[in-house]
C-alpha cells in the first residue's frame, strides 16, 4: 500500500490509498492528533475513511461502535445472551465493531459483511491491523466480500442480533442504493435473517423518529433507541428493534 514517506505534523490529512470500484471512490487517510486517544489510535496517528467524498468514520474513538454491539447483546433474552450468540456485522469499517465483539468469548459466530475490497485489504495488509488483526485471527470470524443489502435479502443464514453501520443513518446513506435497507422490504429481509428475539441494531449519526416507526410498521418489537453523546452537535444513536419471539 503507498504511504508518503513524510510524516504529517500540522494536522492536514494525507491520502494512504484511494480507489475507483463499484461503488465510487474510497479512500483511506491518515491525520496526526496529538491529543488522540493512545487506546484508540497509534502514536497521534488516525485513519479516516472517506466514500464518495462523505466522511464515514476514523479510528479516534470507538464508544459508538462498540456500544453497537453491547446495545444489541443486551437487548438479547438470557437464553440467548447466554447460548453463544450468532452476529452479523455490517460493514468491517475500521473493525471496532469486530474488535469488541470478538472480545467476548462467550460469543459464538461473528460474519462481516463489507462490500469494498479496499476496507478488507485494508485490514489485512495495511494500518487497520492493529485494530482487527486478533479478531481476524480468531476462528470464529469470517470476513464475507459483500454487499449488505443484498445479503440480508438473498442469504439464507439467521442470526441473533444484526449490528448495522453501513451509513450515516436510515436518512443519510453512502450511495443510493443503501436507502434500500431502510424500506420496508429491507426491514422485513433483515427480520428474516434473525432468530425469533434475535435483535436488529442500526447506528446512525442523529437520532430518526421515523425510523422507529418503520421498525414497528415492519413487524419489530420492543424499538427502542440508544444515545451515545459526542463533543459537539447532537449524539449519536442506536436504534434497537427486536424480532418477536
Amino acid at each position: 500500500m503507498p504511504d508518503p514517506a513524510s510524516d504529517v505534523t500540522d494536522g492536514r490529512p494525507v491520502t494512504l490509498d484511494r480507489r475507483d470500484g463499484p461503488y465510487g471512490e474510497i479512500v483511506l487517510r491518515r491525520r496526526r492528533d496529538t491529543g488522540s486517544d493512545p487506546s484508540t489510535s497509534s502514536a497521534g496517528d488516525i485513519h479516516e475513511i472517506i466514500a464518495n467524498g462523505t466522511f464515514l468514520m476514523d479510528t479516534s474513538d470507538g464508544r459508538s461502535e462498540r456500544l453497537l454491539i453491547d446495545a444489541a447483546q443486551a437487548a438479547l433474552t438470557p437464553d440467548r445472551r447466554d447460548g453463544r450468540p450468532a452476529v452479523l456485522i455490517g460493514g468491517l469499517g475500521v473493525a471496532f465493531s469486530l474488535a469488541h465483539a470478538a472480545a467476548d468469548t462467550r460469543g459464538g459466530r461473528i460474519v462481516v459483511a463489507e462490500r469494498e475490497q479496499a476496507v478488507i485489504d485494508w485490514h489485512h495488509e495495511g494500518p487497520l491491523a492493529r485494530i482487527s488483526g486478533a479478531a481476524l485471527a480468531d476462528p470464529r470470524t469470517v470476513i464475507l466480500h459483500t454487499d449488505l443489502v443484498e445479503y440480508v435479502r438473498t442469504a439464507t443464514d439467521r442470526y441473533d442480533a444484526l449490528c448495522l453501520d453501513i451509513d450515516n443513518g436510515p436518512g443519510w446513506t453512502v450511495t443510493d442504493d443503501n436507502a434500500n435497507l431502510y424500506t420496508p422490504d429491507g426491514l422485513a429481509a433483515c427480520l428474516k435473517r434473525l432468530n425469533p428475539g434475535g435483535v436488529l441494531a442500526v447506528w446512525s449519526a442523529q437520532p430518526c423518529a421515523a425510523f422507529g416507526e418503520a421498525l414497528r410498521n415492519a413487524g419489530f418489537t420492543g424499538v427502542t433507541t440508544e444515545e451515545i453523546h459526542v463533543a459537539r452537535g447532537v449524539p449519536d444513536v442506536v436504534h434497537l428493534a427486536i424480532r418477536p419471539a
